[in-house]
């Protein structure tokens, strides 16, 4: 094949294939163009926003936030938090002992929880290494701001946000409550009465047959006799009837706690402070619910 003939057909490929391009460049504008007609031809599907709310899943990641009572200072959540977005203060109080003789106790006041979600990149980790359930996940999510350094929230804010947290589900049928209500229920748990010996009739009393004297006609009394008084029924030994059990206590779950409001009012006249008055007095609400349970 000479020259001249190696480039006549390489001109007939090229040719060929851009006959082709041509062809597939049509094809795909077609394609594409088919595709915008019929979005365009469809109704709209967006939400208003925020005139329409959005309807999100209950284990949304919006914001977390923080049960104050629960927290306990164990610095778990900033140790473990890999961008370092938490901010924790605190102070030792010295609580006096409870019976006499007794050394004092030092507990952690928390002073200071703040989030700072300019920071923060949402991966849960505080929420799950929180060994006292201080810290839940709220699908809220309105929370943005045009100045940076208010994105750094305080625990009176991340407080407020505990009331949009939604309750857990309900546990699946068959499924073991988990071991802190357990544990609740057996410690409530009053004893079992005792069964019975003879609470209930033994087949041999249920098939006795009927006496003779109830399947004789009864004779007629003499006349001027008084008439005899028919006799009774020999019956079994009936045992006195089973003790009712008493009512199971009520669980504190079903009433959230309050406050004793005496408690309180004497911790605050002895100078402390209003969220230890509280958690003081909610303590003694509680153990006033277990005597009278």
């Amino acid at each position: 094949m000479t020259k001249e003939e190696r480039q006549a057909k390489i001109r007939e490929v090229e040719h060929k294939i851009l006959a082709k391009k041509g062809i597939g460049a049509a094809y795909g504008l077609a394609k594409g163009l088919s595709i915008t007609l019929r979005t365009m031809l469809r109704p709209a599907v967006t939400q208003q926003y925020p005139h329409v709310k959005p309807d999100l899943p209950p284990r949304t990641r919006g914001i977390i936030a923080l049960q104050e009572e629960n927290c306990t200072v164990c610095m778990l959540c900033a140790r473990e938090c890999p961008d370092w977005c938490i901010y924790i203060d605190s102070h030792k109080d010295v609580m006096p002992p409870k019976t006499p003789g007794a050394r004092a106790r030092t507990r952690n006041v928390l002073d200071r929880f703040a989030i700072d979600y300019a920071l923060c990149m949402y991966c849960g980790i505080c929420v799950e290494v929180c060994p006292f359930d201080a810290l839940f996940w709220s699908p809220h999510f309105e929370y943005s701001t045009t100045d940076i350094d208010e994105l750094t929230h305080e625990m009176d804010t991340l407080g407020k946000w505990m009331d949009l947290v939604p309750l857990p589900p309900p546990l699946e049928e068959g499924a073991e409550d988990p071991k802190e209500i357990a544990a609740e229920d057996k410690a409530y748990d009053l004893p079992a009465a005792a069964p019975a010996a003879a609470a209930a009739p033994t087949p041999a009393d249920t098939a006795a047959p009927a006496p003779a004297a109830a399947a004789a006609p009864a004779e007629a009394p003499a006349q001027g006799a008084p008439a005899p008084v028919p006799a009774e029924a020999p019956t079994s030994a009936e045992a006195p009837p089973p003790a009712e059990a008493p009512a199971k206590p009520e669980r504190h779950e079903e009433e959230p706690p309050q406050i004793d409001q005496e408690t309180y009012d004497r911790h605050i006249a002895a100078g402390k402070s209003d969220r230890e008055a509280r958690a003081l007095a909610k303590k003694a609400w509680i153990l006033k619910r277990r005597q009278q349970g």
